[in-house]
């Protein structure tokens, strides 16, 4: 019997490169769309602002109702898109990240499946889902199968992990 800690896969440094890869790449292709929802959200920072010195003006100092209302209106409508740019660029996120992953995870797990059976390991607790309460650093193979499945799976130079 064996523990392992499938958490540890996806540290940068020390995890399953490949993962780092992919997200690197996912990560990449939707940097376009958080730059623009940033950018949206300054924008309706700098419009409430606007708003927010308008109605604090002085008393006296005249208001123009009608600029206000359509300041107001504009950061209503900004609010929205941004809500409605931000739950699409998430749904496409997830979409995307499934797609780039599933291999990956099946690929992890078969080849977890060989390095238990190359060891004579009969069962895999993943550590991460299940809680312990009491488990002997002698049966963790988390660092061992990262390093074996690295150093079987390298990743391509253009996408190195980070150092």
């Amino acid at each position: 019997m064996a523990v392992i800690y499938t958490e540890a896969f996806l540290d940068s440094k020390k995890g399953i490169f490949k993962f780092t890869s992919l997200l690197t790449k996912l990560n990449s292709e939707f940097q376009k769309q958080k730059d623009e929802l940033q950018q949206l959200t300054k924008n309706g920072e700098t419009l409430e602002s606007e708003i927010n010195k308008l109605r604090s003006a002085p008393a006296g100092t005249p208001i123009d109702p009608k600029n206000l209302q359509t300041k107001t209106d504009q950061l209503d409508s900004l609010k929205r898109d941004i809500q409605r740019k931000a739950e699409d660029a998430q749904n496409a996120y997830s979409r995307r990240r499934d797609q780039l992953f599933a291999p990956l995870q099946d690929e992890i797990g078969k080849a977890l499946e060989v390095f238990a059976k190359a060891r004579n390991i009969n069962v895999i607790i993943d550590a991460t889902q299940v809680p312990l309460i009491y488990a002997a650093t002698s049966i963790d193979i988390t660092q061992a199968f990262i390093a074996d499945f690295n150093s079987k799976n390298p990743v391509t130079a253009a996408t190195t992990p980070p150092q």
